[in-house]
């Protein structure tokens, strides 16, 4: 259930918008001023959808907005202003405060609803972002870990992870990237490696008593 802060001076308003929220299927924080509400936006425990009322003792909905949105590093909340001032000049003053949108006093539940509904599904669309950007930049770690230094063992050739473990070349690779190993020999190896090893078994086998192959699988002429 998602929570709202709610914040009124009014009892009978709170009391009011609490229910509604309730109604809609929302959890309600509220809050008697906007100290309250700062209060609770210091210490981390604030929701992120937030109702104001515009005019407050102590801080009101405008300066709030100021507040909150000059925090560094803070999520940004999306914030509603209840107002009676519905002059083009003080809801201009309203959004360049910081806030994302208004409804006129007395609200009518229908549009309060929709503008709740709207600023939730703002709120999910920068949640999926977020994980996006997150993601991304964990990609761009990783190429960047990948086009820099590798610690390798001068011998078995191992690859050192950033947990000091050793993996071998395909399991680092395989787990850095999206690249799959097939194997196989290249000429060179097959020549320095199984060419002598098929030599080998050819010889032993001979000694044995066995009739020899070629390497490209025919039987020998005696």
């Amino acid at each position: 259930m998602r929570r709202v802060l709610v914040a009124d001076d009014a009892p009978t308003e709170r009391a009011i918008l609490s229910r509604k929220l309730q109604e809609w299927g929302y959890l309600p924080v509220v809050c008697k001023d906007g100290d309250e509400v700062w209060a609770l936006v210091e210490s981390g425990e604030a929701p992120d959808l937030m109702v104001l009322d515009w005019l407050m003792p102590g801080l009101d909905g405008v300066e709030l907005c100021r507040r909150i949105r000059a925090l560094e590093g803070a999520r940004a909340p999306f914030i509603l202003l209840l107002t009676g001032l519905a002059g083009p000049a003080s809801l201009a003053a309203a959004f360049e405060a910081g806030a994302n949108d208004y409804v006129v006093k007395p609200f009518d539940p229908v549009v309060l609803a929709a503008r709740l509904r709207n600023g939730a599904r703002i709120l999910d669309l920068q949640d999926r972002l977020s994980d996006r950007v997150q993601a991304l930049e964990e990609a761009l770690a990783k190429v960047k870990r990948l086009q820099g230094l590798l610690p390798i063992c001068s011998y078995c050739k191992r690859i050192r992870s950033d947990e000091n473990f050793w993996a071998q070349v395909e399991a680092y690779l395989a787990e850095h990237t999206d690249v799959q190993f097939t194997h196989s020999i290249c000429p060179s190896c097959y020549a320095e490696v199984v060419e002598p090893q098929l030599r080998e078994m050819e010889e032993a086998m001979q000694r044995e008593g066995h009739p020899g192959h070629d390497h490209d699988g025919h039987d020998h002429e005696h």
